[in-house]
């Protein structure tokens, strides 16, 4: 297997993840202050968990959540 990367800081050679941090910045990094970094690790822990992954409606995936697009699938096959 070979990784496919093109030059150093190339914000397209791994879109998605981009865009997902890019979201995380903006909805909840910016938007707190944690003194500790435990305190910082739970509030991530929980935005992915249950609001990005539960709720939060991705227009990538027809403006539905992943857990539910997930299940539509699961239920397709």
């Amino acid at each position: 297997m070979l990784a496919s990367m093109s030059g150093k800081g190339d914000c397209y050679d791994n879109a998605v993840a981009e865009s997902f941090f890019a979201t995380l910045e903006f909805e909840l990094v910016m938007t707190h202050d944690w003194h500790t970094r435990d305190e910082a690790r739970r509030a991530i822990f929980r935005y992915i968990e249950t609001w990005y992954n539960r709720k939060r409606r991705h227009s990538t995936l027809g403006y539905v959540s992943p857990a539910e697009y997930e299940a539509q699938v699961l239920k397709a096959a």
